[in-house]
Formats: structure tokens, C-alpha cells, sequence
């Protein structure tokens, strides 16, 4: 089958390279000049980690990752006032995982591909698909994975506002080369009513921040300098290092800001359509494992078209049966988590702190997080 996947980030490579090694034409299309970069860190594990394993990846995203072990909550003045060590709750339960770049386990992904054609800076609108650069060509398929904002699932199923759950939450991540102090392997954080402001040390003397916020306005698309301006009033009179991170701000490369939503779609395909990852079914970043389900999900759905042998109706059907419940148990299971990013009133923020130091101890880390450690997902064969 000749299978268009509009999106090159996390599920679209991840399905042309399950297809493709099944004997499929996969011709990936992306609106973005190139791979993008930028965006958060992800904890990457579970069966997200286990299609990784089988498409050979795993050693470079050890390489180009980073096995945390501490995460350090600070005062605004920089005082350390709790911990924990989430990590070590991962390794006991015997599950392999590493933290990973959103962009590095996007190019891991893509550089693994062999013969599968790319359009970069073009978008197709239909099953006969016309570009705006390049002549029309005519698919089986169709599959969306071009993320929350799917123009895919908007042509296809939509308006976004009809399945899109908006969490009240705003982040915003970006990079700063060189930026000073660095705390290796530690994810240092400061929280107050409303925001939330966190560092990481990164590879080649780097420095991610990610700002979770409440905005007081819809979000801007797009615009950059706009984007920035939300975020200056997010972060002014923090404390700690946020007047730093505002004087260098326009040193800052890979700039993200999105709203932070979930999408809950009746169904993942209609007709010769289907849709991966954050367009089908995003978890949003208070979920977690976002890179990880999209992953699972490309890797399934190619499987399924293998084994139906040409009938998608039966394996789009499949593909959602086998993996909706879990992943929306996921999505419900973030319902709530504001507060552990941005608490609401100081109450919460007493509480989210008084949880965080509770989970510092060890016995008490290993009963809570052991249970979301088990990842419910079975993958079927290989394609």
C-alpha cells in the first residue's frame, strides 16, 4: 500500500519505518522546513521503550540521554527544601528507561529510516493528495501524526475546539547556551501559586528551562515575540533565578509555548484516514509518556495494516481496540495534576510540597510510583 503520514516528529517516522520494513510505501510529509528541535525533556520507558528496542535506536538515545538522579525543589532563594530520587523507584522496578530530549528521540527515529520518502515544507489535504509545492499523487492511506494541532483531523473529523480538553495549563521550554550555575543530572525546580519554573542541565554546555504556568490569555500561536512577552509576565517576581532567565531570554533557541490540552476523539479513523500519537489521542504533558504512546501507537498500527492484509477497515478498527482503554486510563489519570505544576492557591502549594517530601523517602517512593510503573500495553509481533 502507498500510505501518506503527514507529521515527522514521533509517531509519523516511527510508522513509516514499521511500514516500510513491512513492505509498504511510506512517504512522509511535513510542513517544517526540516526535523524540528526545541521542546522538553521526556522520561522515555515502558513498551514506548520496548519499539525503540526492536527498531535498534536504544544505544543512541543512551547516548544522547541522560539517567537523572535527582529531582530538587528550591526556595526563592535557592535553598534546597525538598528531593527526590524518582529514578531509583525506575531501575528497582527493573523497567528500562532514560530521559531524552523530545527533539533527539525525534531524529534517532528518522535517521533509522532507509528509503522511505520525505516532503519537507509542504502539507497534503486529502487521499488524493494535492501539495502546495509539489504535484498530486493519489494514496491508500492517509494517517495523521502531525500532533495536537492536527490540520490532518481538522480536514478529516473537524474543528479542534469539538475534541480538544483544555487542562487551564500554559509551557513553555527552551534552551540557553551556557548558562550558569549547572547541577548535572539534577532537574532543579521553583514553584509558587500559579507557575512553575524548572532547570536542566543539557549536553554540550546547555541549559533547558520549562515554565508551566496558568495564563491569564489564550495562548498565541506562532509568534514568538508575542509568545515571550506571556512568558516575561508569567515570570516576573518570581524569584530565584526567573530574573536571570528574563535577561537572557533573548539568547534563548528552540523556543516552545503551546497550551496544554488533551484530544478525545469518538474514534482514531474515518474512512481511509487514521490518526497516531498527540493527533489521535494526546495525554498532554501533566500525563506523561506522550513520546513513548505515540511510539506504541505507529508501531501497532503498522502492525495491524501487515496483518490485515490490505483491509484497513478491519485494522484501524483493531489498532483503536487494542490500545484506546489504556490510553485513556492515561489521560484520566492526569485530570487533576495541575496543581503538581501549578498549584492554585498557597494551600496546594503547602500540600504539593509536603507531598514531595514524603515521596523523598525511599519505601513510601517505591509504593506509589510502582504502581504507574507497569505498563499495562502488550505489543504483537513485529511487522
Amino acid at each position: 500500500m502507498r500510505v501518506l503520514i503527514a507529521g515527522a516528529g514521533i509517531a509519523g517516522p516511527t510508522l513509516a519505518y514499521w511500514l516500510r520494513r513491512a513492505g509498504h510505501e511510506p512517504t512522509l510529509v511535513e510542513r517544517a522546513p526540516r526535523l524540528r528541535d526545541g521542546g522538553y525533556l521526556v522520561d522515555f520507558w515502558g513498551a514506548g521503550f520496548e519499539v525503540a528496542r526492536r527498531m535498534g535506536i536504544v544505544p543512541r538515545l543512551l547516548e544522547r540521554g541522560y539517567r537523572m538522579r535527582e529531582m530538587r525543589e528550591v526556595s526563592s532563594g535557592g535553598r534546597t527544601i525538598g528531593r527526590l530520587d524518582p529514578f531509583s523507584v525506575i531501575e528497582d522496578a527493573g523497567t528500562s528507561y532514560v530521559t531524552i530530549a523530545r527533539a533527539d528521540l525525534a531524529a534517532a527515529i528518522y535517521d533509522a529510516l532507509d528509503g522511505v520518502g520525505t516532503i519537507f515544507d509542504d502539507d497534503g489535504e486529502r487521499v488524493h493528495v494535492e501539495f502546495v509545492h509539489h504535484p498530486p499523487e493519489d494514496f491508500d492511506l492517509v494517517v495523521g501524526a502531525d500532533g495536537l494541532h492536527s490540520r490532518v483531523r481538522t480536514l478529516a473529523f473537524g474543528p479542534e475546539q469539538e475534541f480538544e480538553r483544555d487542562l487551564g495549563l500554559a509551557v513553555a521550554a527552551f534552551e540557553i547556551p551556557g548558562y550558569r550555575p549547572r547541577d548535572a543530572l539534577v532537574a532543579v525546580a521553583h514553584t509558587r501559586v500559579g507557575r512553575q519554573l524548572l532547570r536542566v542541565s543539557l549536553h554540550e554546555d546547555a541549559t533547558m528551562f520549562c515554565v508551566v504556568f496558568r495564563p491569564d490569555a489564550d495562548v498565541p500561536q506562532d509568534d514568538v515575540p508575542a509568545q515571550q512577552e506571556v512568558l516575561r509576565a508569567a515570570l516576573h517576581g518570581m524569584g530565584w533565578e526567573a530574573p536571570a532567565v528574563l535577561e537572557q531570554l533573548p539568547r534563548a533557541r528552540a523556543f516552545y509555548m503551546d497550551r496544554t490540552s488533551q484530544i478525545r476523539l469518538p474514534s482514531w479513523s474515518r474512512g481511509r484516514v487514521a490518526l497516531v500519537g498527540d493527533a489521535a489521542a494526546c495525554p498532554s504533558l501533566l500525563a506523561g509518556q506522550g513520546s513513548a504512546l505515540a511510539m506504541v501507537e505507529a508501531y501497532v498500527l503498522a502492525a495491524e495494516l501487515h496483518a490485515a492484509h490490505g483491509d484497513h477497515h478491519a485494522a484501524f478498527a483493531r489498532y483503536e481496540r487494542l490500545l484506546s482503554e489504556s490510553v485513556r486510563t492515561k489521560q484520566d489519570a492526569a485530570l487533576g495534576l495541575d496543581v503538581a505544576f501549578a498549584p492554585r492557591n498557597r494551600r496546594q502549594a503547602l500540600l504539593r510540597l509536603a507531598v514531595l517530601n514524603l515521596m523523598g523517602i525511599p519505601a513510601v517512593a517505591h509504593r506509589i510510583m510502582g504502581r504507574s510503573l507497569r505498563d499495562p500495553i502488550e505489543l504483537p509481533a513485529a511487522p
